[in-house]
């Protein structure tokens, strides 16, 4: 796989060790094994997920970002709106120069009339509308140079293009507020019929609607205070034939769930056709860093620990879904640094429901403590080797971590 230039204060000697020692010991299978690894360093032991971390899509839009700065040094570079879901990187660009135009709801920072022919706007990772596209383009600006929109997105666009040209309905997966989302749905809308659906509790009105005698009136009732769909949208007609993508960082595992489902409520209404005339196979277009984050995570889970770090920005969907996951086993800490870890007894964590940063007491009082640990795709190593070693700070008597290291590669390369 391609390897980025991305800025040094992004990576992690240790974390890239630990991943590189991963990969030699997996050999060709080392994207189909999930195994954690285990890092024991005496009193406390952390499990990170096999796979975490910057994905391509967002190695890609960062080193694309710092070129574009270097390469354009006398001119005013903006940002569609934040590159990534992560605080770190977004600042750092800002500190650069870059400013923002809009934020991650699409209301504006900046105003359009502001935008110069000579400016550079940056596309970020989630891709645009294909409404602000041409706003960019009737403004003469070349967003095919400043594009960074990540390739399993637009992987996601082009089979939504497909699918409409067929006359399928494209359902989306996400959440409608969410930029790629709202750049999908657009791309989407320009070939066909489009429907956001969050979570599979409305899947399940969708189905209610779906075999309804008044598809219509049901419809309304269930979604019509939600801008879900495009105009002219109609439940009696564009709900024959439909083909489910995603928003990439939804839990893939939901989508197949929501996939499996409408496509079984549509065999059983049409049980005389054959599946392909009314429901599209698209699980070749689930990213597979997310899937592969998530799958990982789950193996994780399997060990018995005290509690979980999940590392990353607070408006990462990806990173949420993994707390999420988290949640459901052990107690999670949801943080998006290791100035968050206050002290041995207490951290500052963010509550994914209320929206806030509220106050725990964190590591048990006991001999050996276990720690599992991962990040997001927009979260960068070094944070990750941060909250470790600043864990690692309350407990005396600890491993080296060089020793931790060869421990490591020997017990792996000799199995």
């Amino acid at each position: 796989m391609r390897k980025f230039d991305i800025p040094n204060k992004y990576e992690s000697s240790i974390i890239s060790e630990v991943k590189q020692i991963r990969k030699l010991a997996s050999g060709k299978e080392h994207r189909k094994d999930f195994t954690p690894t285990e890092l024991d360093f005496g009193p406390v032991r952390f499990y990170t997920a096999r796979h975490f971390g910057f994905c391509f899509g967002v190695e890609n839009a960062i080193e694309t970002a710092y070129r574009i700065i270097a390469e354009n040094p006398n001119k005013k570079i903006y940002l569609l709106s934040e590159m990534i879901h992560n605080p770190t990187v977004n600042q750092d660009l800002q500190d650069l120069g870059i400013q923002f135009i809009q934020d991650t709801k699409g209301n504006p920072y900046i105003s359009w009339e502001k935008i110069k022919s000579e400016d550079i706007v940056i596309i970020p990772a989630f891709g645009a509308t294909r409404e602000i596209e041409e706003l960019l383009k009737t403004k003469g600006i070349a967003i095919e140079k400043y594009d960074t929109t990540c390739p399993f997105v637009e992987r996601v666009w082009k089979r939504s293009k497909s699918l409409g040209e067929k006359k399928y309905t494209v359902v989306i997966h996400g959440k409608i507020d969410h930029e790629e989302t709202r750049a999908t749905f657009s791309h989407a809308a320009e070939h066909g019929h489009a429907l956001v659906i969050q979570n599979m509790e409305e899947t399940k009105l969708l189905a209610e609607v779906i075999n309804s005698e008044d598809p219509d009136e049901l419809f309304e009732k269930h979604f019509g205070a939600m801008k879900n769909r495009t105009p002219g949208f109609k439940a009696s007609q564009h709900l024959a034939k439909v083909g489910v993508v995603n928003q990439t960082t939804m839990l893939s595992t939901e989508t197949r769930a929501i996939a499996e489902f409408i496509k079984d409520v549509l065999a059983s209404k049409y049980v005389e056709l054959e599946t392909k005339q009314y429901f599209a196979d698209t699980r070749d277009t689930l990213c597979y860093a997310t899937s592969d984050n998530q799958a990982s995570l789950r193996e994780l889970l399997e060990i018995k620990a005290d509690f979980a770090v999940v590392v990353g920005g607070y408006k990462s969907a990806n990173t949420t879904h993994l707390v999420e996951l988290c949640e459901e086993k052990l107690p999670t800490y949801f943080i998006n640094g290791a100035d968050k870890i206050i002290a041995k007894n207490e951290i500052l964590h963010f509550n994914r429901l209320t929206k806030e940063e509220i106050s725990s007491q964190f590591i048990p009082q006991k001999e050996k403590v276990n720690v599992l640990i991962s990040s997001g795709a927009s979260c960068p190593d070094a944070i990750v080797e941060q909250v470790i070693q600043r864990i690692l700070s309350f407990f005396d008597n600890t491993k080296d971590i060089d020793i931790v290291l060869k421990n490591l590669k020997d017990e792996l390369m000799t199995e």
